[in-house]
């Protein structure tokens, strides 16, 4: 089976499974909870986004990884845990955290909705033995990290929806 086939099967699949997976036991779970507990669940695994600058780091990687996928793969998801981290540790500053839970929220989305492009336009798939030991970032953690962004903004918005209904009430 060629490369570009086993990368595009293994990252469909992997979109599904974490969808899956999200859709039955953590949805449920967060919608349950205050909205800023649930935030403070997504921030914390998306805290652990630093693991991207690993796409930067010869001998993790193939000396051909692209760096045009490389380089603003590790930087948008540094930036991202940092912003994550931040809300976290701003969670008694309520404007302060909601703020930074937006933040990372768009940043990471808008940094995997890049990546994803970038990892097209460059021909990732040709190539996706470059990522070496990286592979599991996009077939595992991104699908994870995607579906969790698209949680996160429903929960701001079910909130936000709130106090509306109330007030109609």
């Amino acid at each position: 089976m060629p490369p570009q086939a086993i990368f595009l099967i293994d990252m469909s699949l992997g979109y599904l499974a974490s969808g899956l997976c999200i859709a039955v036991y953590v949805w449920p779970w967060l919608k349950t909870m205050d909205g800023a507990e649930a935030q403070r669940v997504i921030a914390t695994f998306h805290s652990f986004r630093f693991f991207g600058l690993v796409f930067l780091l010869p001998g993790f990687v193939g000396p051909h990884l692209p760096q045009g996928f490389a380089m603003p793969a590790a930087y948008g998801d540094i930036a991202t845990g940092l912003l994550a981290i931040l809300a976290l540790l701003t969670v008694r500053i309520r404007p302060l955290f909601w703020l930074l839970v937006f933040a990372f929220n768009v940043v990471g989305f808008g940094d995997l909705i890049i990546d994803t492009a970038n990892a097209s336009r460059l021909g990732l798939p040709d190539v996706a033995g470059e990522l070496g030991a990286a592979y599991a970032i996009p077939m595992l953690y991104v699908p994870a990290l995607f579906w969790t962004h698209i949680v996160a903004f429903a929960l701001m918005l079910r909130s936000a929806r709130k106090p509306a209904a109330a007030a109609t009430a």
